[in-house]
Order: structure tokens, then C-alpha cells, then sequence
């Protein structure tokens, strides 16, 4: 099952929620908050976890999901 990572409105600003940590992260523009979960989605699939982040809009609507599976990290050890 894949990690679920959020990007939602908070008033002014933008959160990044995750049940993997805490605290969410607070960020003023979306932009800068939706990289920070793709990032944070990526960093886990390299370790093996494939991970979801859902974007929302102001009204709640679903704005886009991105999948990213987890590595295999066996070929990253198979030398060229």
C-alpha cells in the first residue's frame, strides 16, 4: 500500500500532511508546498515504499495525484 502524502489549503497558505510524520509542513505558495511533498514522495520510493501525494484545491476538489512506486533497488546496484 502506498504512502499517502497530502497537499491541502490552510488559510493563507499550504500544508503538506502525512501520517509518516508529526508535523505537517507549512509552506505560502502551493507550488513550493506540492515540490516538498514530491520530493518527500520520491525520497521514500528510493527507499523502497511507494508513496501517493493528492493535491487539493482551495474548494476541496482533488487537483492531481502522483504515484511513485518504489524503487528496486537492486538494479541501482548492478554496475554498468
Amino acid at each position: 500500500m502506498a504512502l499517502k502524502i497530502s497537499v491541502i489549503p490552510l488559510g493563507e497558505g499550504w500544508a503538506v500532511r502525512s501520517s509518516s510524520f508529526e508535523n505537517e509542513m507549512l509552506f505560502a505558495a502551493g507550488a513550493k508546498a506540492e515540490a516538498a511533498a514530491r520530493d518527500l514522495a520520491l525520497r521514500y520510493a528510493a527507499r523502497g515504499q511507494s508513496a501517493e501525494v493528492a493535491i487539493f484545491l482551495r474548494d476541496g476538489a482533488l487537483a492531481g495525484r502522483f504515484l511513485h512506486p518504489a524503487s528496486a533497488g537492486w538494479l541501482d546496484q548492478i554496475p554498468a
